[in-house]
């Protein structure tokens, strides 16, 4: 029995400090990062919104962690390839990635094979920022209002184009769940990138487009565009005459671009609330979000929680519409 009694205790004793010895570090580890510059991997190629808004996360978190902050572009595959490469990153804290609603919404449903999990390979910190698609048409087109919009749309099935960046981008799938939520029938045309399919829509090669409010608003101002709805939940501050999708006739409708923060998946829990901490500061200032307003997007701030759930929400919600839509890309 008293063997029974040592042996018991020197269980107990070895558990002890093999929790001290895997905590401790950990605990160390949190307390001393960063111990090197931190890399934000951007899944697109630099200048686009997903670039602006890391480099400018970047310059502020620089100066709350006490660290440089580089960005490092990994285009490619709709975003694939860079989410792929940040998921296989050292797990210490020192690579972050700048997710969209493309990697960690639509392309689990739109690709057949990932090279990465959305879900698992990643730790989300915070949304960022959120990015409106605004409904405009050419000035020719015989509608000014959704619902005019909707009843040519049902009189003329197949009529309305609509273009966009290319298959399975925010633009296209928010045409494809205008679709769906208002019964019409629209035919979808696909660019390489927003600017040859803006272009078209000026030469009214496209009857219309949904597409990221800061490529489409400088026309609509111009007067060659005409700007029908906004397609998040509330008005735009840029364009507080255009209504929403929803209020226009089209209920419970909403599409954003979005992006935000993320980690590898097994970053320690104390190095992931050191950077939660530090980012939830940066998101919080007053210059960040004014340059967050000044691109067009809606600034974010939020915690792990809210923002796993918030995804989990718009994961389900875009695999619908890719499912309605039929897109599917290898």
């Amino acid at each position: 029995m008293s063997h029974f009694s040592r042996a018991s205790r020197r269980c107990v004793l070895s558990a002890i400090v093999l929790a001290a010895a895997t905590t401790l570090p950990l605990a160390a580890a949190a307390q001393n990062y960063p111990t090197k510059p931190i890399t934000i991997v951007v899944p697109f190629a630099a200048g686009g919104t997903t670039d602006i808004l890391a480099r400018l996360v970047g310059q502020h978190l620089s100066t709350e962690l006490g660290q440089p902050v580089v960005v490092e572009n990994k285009a490619g595959a709709g975003g694939n390839i860079g989410a792929a490469y940040a998921a296989k990153a050292p797990t210490d804290g020192h690579t972050l990635f700048m997710g969209t609603v493309g990697t960690h919404a639509i392309n689990a449903s739109l690709y057949k094979k990932l090279p990465y999990d959305p879900v698992k390979d990643f730790a989300p910190l915070s949304r960022v920022a959120m990015v409106p698609n605004l409904l405009v048409a050419h000035p020719s087109q015989p509608f000014k209002t959704v619902q005019e919009m909707i009843a040519y749309a049902k009189a003329n099935p197949g009529k309305i184009n609509f273009g966009s960046p290319g298959n399975g981008s925010s633009p296209h799938l928010s045409g494809e769940l205008f679709k769906s939520l208002a019964k019409v029938d629209m035919v979808h045309v696909p660019y390489k990138g927003s600017a040859p399919a803006v272009s078209d829509l000026l030469g009214n090669q496209i009857a219309i487009m949904f597409d990221n409010l800061p490529s489409v608003i400088p026309h609509v101002r111009a007067g060659k565009l005409r700007a029908i709805a906004i397609s998040t939940a509330k008005r735009s501050a840029d364009l507080p005459d255009v209504p929403t999708i929803a209020e226009a006739g089209v209920p419970g409708y909403e599409a954003t671009s979005w992006f935000g923060m993320f980690a590898p998946a097994a970053t320690p829990a104390p190095v992931l609330a050191k950077i939660s901490t530090a980012l939830g500061k940066v998101l919080a200032k007053a210059e960040v979000k004014k340059k967050i307003d000044d691109q067009g997007g809606e600034p974010a701030n939020e915690t792990p929680a809210q923002f796993a759930d918030f995804i989990q929400k718009e994961s389900l919600k875009w695999g619908k519409v890719v499912k309605e839509s039929g897109a599917s890309l290898d």
